[in-house]
């Protein structure tokens, strides 16, 4: 089970929106998926998949792959599946394993991970993705990879069954900073975004003129181009990414300055925005729903 032989078998743990197409895939290239995940629906429609095998639990996976892939909600729950007292992943693991964390977690953990995975004889690499669930059903991925310049080369060509772009970012944690660090950017870009759309709107600029404006001018950005008319204007509000979990990368990113020293001036800003959508409609509801926070009526509707 060398990761540089070919079509090795792959352990993938987290069947959620974008487990399961970056799941598919994996399969779809030929590598023996060994997948797993707490809910017997995510299971059932991985299961589903050729060339996958559902596992009963962690323990397997540990056993029959020598990499596994974590798509998880955070570094918590990573935590946890690699180091639970019962069942954790890391106990199962040979030495010479790969373990590729492609959550959204806070970096400071995945170093510490890393740290006792590294004592085990295992190897972590963060590689969190960037483009949503559209882009994980085509491949097309954005994926920020850090750690050993030498276990991410051995594993592109698996990495390159999700995604497109492989940005290597530096040293183990770096990936997931960088996550966070995007989804800052981005965050800042739909809520200007929004901002702008609203108040044209209400000079009496019709939504689609504004939107064409701001795509043939500077204000163009990820979220004028691929949200504002997609599900804002449509009111559609369906793009695949939770509030919550912009809240949560949005806070990654400002602890993540606050440790280190670095002033960052829309920080606040964007986690109270965040955090306050999140009590009005709840961390599932979709991430372009902050355009209802500034929506007259919606204190009283929600």
């Amino acid at each position: 089970m060398n990761p540089a032989a070919g079509n090795y078998p792959v352990g993938f743990v987290g069947i959620g929106k974008m487990g399961l197409p970056m799941a598919t895939r994996i399969a779809q290239h030929g590598h023996p998926l060994h997948a797993y995940d707490t809910s017997t629906a995510a299971l059932g429609a991985i299961g589903a998949v050729n060339g996958v095998r559902a596992s009963a639990g962690l323990a397997g996976i540990g056993r029959a792959c020598a990499v596994v892939i974590l798509m998880l909600p955070d570094s918590a729950v990573v935590r946890k599946v690699l180091y639970h007292e019962k069942d954790g992943l890391a106990a199962h693991l040979r030495p010479g394993a790969v373990v590729i964390d492609m959550s959204s977690s806070v970096p400071s953990v995945t170093r510490e991970l890393g740290g006792r995975l590294k004592a085990a004889g295992i190897d972590l690499i963060d590689a969190p993705v960037s483009g949503g669930v559209k882009r994980a059903i085509d491949g097309s991925l954005a994926i920020m990879a850090g750690g050993e310049p030498a276990v991410i080369e051995r594993l592109k060509p698996l990495l390159l069954t999700m995604g497109k772009s492989i940005v290597e970012t530096g040293m183990l944690g770096s990936g997931h900073a960088m996550k966070a660090l995007n989804n800052y950017v981005s965050a800042a870009g739909l809520l200007a975004a929004c901002e702008a759309l609203k108040v044209g709107a209400d000079f009496g600029i019709a939504p689609d003129k504004i939107v064409a404006v701001l795509n043939a001018s500077t204000g163009r950005n990820n979220s004028t181009e691929n949200k504002l008319m997609q599900f804002v204007v449509s009111g559609e509000f369906n793009s695949g990414f939770s509030l919550g979990l912009m809240k949560k990368d949005i806070n990654i990113a400002t602890d993540l300055a606050l440790d280190l020293g670095s002033e960052t001036l829309l920080g606040e800003v964007l986690l109270r925005s965040w955090a306050d959508a999140e009590v009005k409609f709840g961390g599932a509801a979709d991430h372009t729903e902050i355009y209802r926070m500034l929506e007259r009526g919606a204190e009283s509707n929600s």
